[in-house]
């Protein structure tokens, strides 16, 4: 088969059928806009299926397979819980997406301006929430540029002599992370220390990282700036499809390639295989050695954190915004998440089978997804692996092309009109899309600059916790009020951003402080698991190594028992000692100094300092108290301070909670609407509304959707056992 930079000609062919396909679409799009409601939300006359998708899409970039099945290629079945954290939370998104679209609004910063009569307020909402959205696409730009090069790898024999070098270090790398460092030589202790100081990279592909990034950038950026929100949707729905293509694509010929190396056929054969050659442990949903810390209790408090936090983010406003109606932008938010949840299971299952297919031959698991497409898709010839291409950057540009708008429309309509007011349509229209340009760019920009961007997710995620206060109380308690919203985000701001960040740079010695690089104290679990092949296949490898080793080193170490299939394998976990009160956790220097990394976590250290001694705690139990009272502070703050202070003016509320109570059925005025909701507690400030048969029953079979599949995670992980 003749190749051109690791693709077959058909997977060109594909690639450049795919793009053509978008940009036609943006191009056609850019036709029908005559207003900014026509950019931003494409006019509000998106259906169910529309709201799907753009909601699917939206929720689900190229990180999400290739991040799955990384986390599971390391982790095992539990490693799915990655992306599968707000899972528990969709059901309430059958409620808040109505309020969204009730508020009938371009941006997420209009809310703070109409709710607290403050344009300052908005505006800060917006430059806060466009870093947000940068750090959150930069994720999807590094996986998709990952995944790309480990499909466009060179052959050993296209490689130069600088890179053959380093790559036989890599291969030696890997080799030795492979062994049970416990029976290593101290030579090869020493070694490996030296090579993972080193890091040498293994793979070299045709095309490099950067040269990805800013293709795929100018690529939606032409389509999405173009076309607006109708490009988007309209893209979203093709790409959602692609996007399913993807997660169901592989599974199948994963299932012949196991089966072909070890016998059988079909899938009830391949997960046989499974269970035999694997581990047990690596079948563990809840309470696996591997994330051990990954706690039921750590699981609802992160679930309760993102739900409360992803209602207030920006992007959440475009799809339910956008919806012709209520109804339609309910059923597509929580229909598109639930799409999300059930693909994520499927990326799982490829993260599985690639343990037992890739689990010796990968040293970075990033690359899982591009090793598994280039070895099972490749030889077939089909333009298969640029329909898996096209399907990962389908992922990318849906989400890309929703936080883009989403943008756009947050710096226009809450920053730029501050300062340039009374302009045309047309104008606004052409600064949305330089300021979605610039959008894109800088994300692309932060994604070249840092070699993982998986903590400054983390960061951002919780960031919005500054904003979410402000936006529930807002919509349900009347007593909330400026002075009160603006107390709760600038002191959440800086108890748990500006000052724990500024404090470590003027007082540097902080970050090596003995209290400070406290860790927690290091456990042993043990586990007992009955043997398999694989299992005594390991036992005689490291029985081997330990044969191997100097005299003087054996009498150090016992050796290891031997085992027999069938029998029970005791098996001794020893969890890491982890930073405490650390962002970034703490680094140990050359000279063996501790010090801190990140930003500092003050209310951790509070508790310390008072005598809980946060060290015996397991990390998961600290991480929950963290964001226990990081999700509860702003409120008590907002609380307090809004029944110590002056209500806002009563008519401003009556209005503003009069739209609120009136259903969003079309576009149509709210003049001539009547009052549709009832309030549960008529004479008190609260504003919760009584459920109707429809609120009722949507949620209740979104709590039995997520029962369902939770049971089938259950059923991927059980089934051949």
């Amino acid at each position: 088969m003749i190749m051109v930079l690791g693709l077959s000609y058909l997977d060109i062919v594909v690639l450049v059928l795919y793009f053509a396909i978008i940009v036609y679409i943006g191009i056609r799009s850019s036709l029908k806009i005559k207003k900014e409601e026509d950019y931003f939300l494409g006019g509000r006359k998106f259906g169910k299926l529309f709201s799907t998708f753009a909601s699917f899409g939206q929720a689900t970039s190229a990180d999400g397979p290739a991040g799955v099945a990384t986390t599971t290629f390391k982790n095992g079945a539990s490693g799915i819980w990655s992306s599968l954290l707000m899972l528990f939370a969709t059901p309430l998104f059958w409620i808040t997406a109505p309020w969204l679209r009730r508020l009938r609004i371009t941006t997420m910063g209009d809310f703070y301006e109409q709710r607290y009569v403050s344009r300052k307020m908005a505006a800060t909402y917006a430059l806060v929430g466009t870093i947000g959205m940068m750090g959150l696409l930069s994720v999807g730009y590094k996986a998709v540029t990952t995944t790309a090069m480990a499909m466009t790898g060179k052959p050993d024999s296209a490689l130069t002599v600088t890179e053959k070098v380093e790559k036989e270090k890599a291969d030696r790398l890997f080799e030795l992370s492979n062994e049970n460092f416990t029976y290593l030589s101290q030579a090869e202790k020493q070694e490996l220390t030296k090579l993972r100081q080193e890091n040498p990279r293994a793979l070299f592909s045709y095309f490099s990282e950067d040269m990805l990034i800013w293709t795929i950038c100018f690529i939606v950026l032409f389509y999405t700036a173009m076309g607006g929100l109708e490009a988007a949707f309209y893209t979203d729905l093709l790409q959602g499809i692609f996007i399913i293509l993807l997660s169901i694509i592989l599974i199948p010929f994963a299932w012949s390639a196991i089966n072909e190396q070890f016998g059988g056929s079909g899938m009830m054969d391949a997960l046989s295989n499974l269970h035999e050659q694997l581990p047990e442990s690596t079948f563990e949903i809840f309470g696996s050695p591997a994330t051990l810390d990954f706690t039921w209790y750590f699981i609802v408090m992160a679930a309760l954190v993102s739900g409360m936090t992803v209602v207030a983010q920006p992007n959440q406003l475009v799809t339910a915004g956008a919806a012709k109606s209520e109804d339609a932008a309910r059923t597509g938010f929580v229909t598109g998440t639930f799409m999300k949840r059930i693909v994520t299971i499927l990326w799982g299952m490829v993260g599985l089978c690639a343990i037992l297919l890739y689990g010796g031959k990968i040293m970075n698991s990033d690359f899982v997804w591009g090793h598994a497409t280039t070895q099972l898709l490749a030889p077939l010839g089909l333009g298969l692996v640029g329909l898996m291409l096209a399907s990962l950057m389908a992922a990318l540009m849906s989400t890309a092309d929703c936080l883009m708008i989403t943008v756009s429309g947050l710096v226009v309509n809450n920053f730029y009109k501050y300062f340039f007011p009374n302009h045309s349509a047309r104008h606004y229209i052409w600064a949305a899309r330089i300021s979605g340009a610039i959008f894109l760019i800088g994300a692309a920009i932060i994604t070249t600059q840092f070699d993982t961007i998986l903590q400054i997710l983390k960061f951002i995620w919780e960031f919005f916790v500054v904003f979410v206060a402000a936006f529930w109380l807002g919509l349900k308690w009347r007593r909330a009020n400026r002075i009160s919203a603006w107390s709760s985000i600038l002191l959440t701001f800086a108890l748990f951003y500006l000052i724990p960040t500024l404090l470590p740079n003027v007082f540097p010695a902080m970050r090596s402080d003995e209290s400070l690089t406290k860790l927690t104290d290091s456990r042993i679990v043990t586990r007992n698991y009955e043997v398999k092949e694989v299992d005594l296949e390991n036992r005689i490898h490291d029985i081997a190594q330990w044969e191997k080793l100097p005299l003087s080193e054996k009498e150090q170490i016992n050796k290891p028992e031997e085992l027999s299939i069938g029998g029970t394998n005791a098996v001794d976990y020893a969890m890491p000692r982890q930073a405490i009160f650390w962002s970034k956790g703490v680094t140990t220097d050359k000279d063996g100094t501790s010090y801190g990394r990140g930003y500092i976590y003050l209310v951790l250290y509070l508790l310390d300092r008072l005598g809980w001694d946060l060290s015996k705690n397991p990390y998961a139990l600290n991480e929950t108290i963290r964001l226990s009272i990081r999700l509860l502070f702003p409120f008590l703050v907002l609380i307090l301070i809004a029944l110590a202070t002056k209500p806002d003016s009563e008519e401003h509320l009556r209005l503003f909670y009069q739209k609120m109570r009136t259903r969003a059925v079309d576009n149509s005025s709210l003049k001539n609407q009547p009052i549709t909701e009832t309030l549960l507690f008529p004479n008190s400030n609260w504003e919760l509304y009584t459920w109707n048969k429809k609120d009722r029953t949507g949620f209740l079979l979104a709590c039995l959707i997520v029962i369902l599949i939770i049971g089938l995670l259950y059923l991927m992980v059980s089934l051949g056992s």
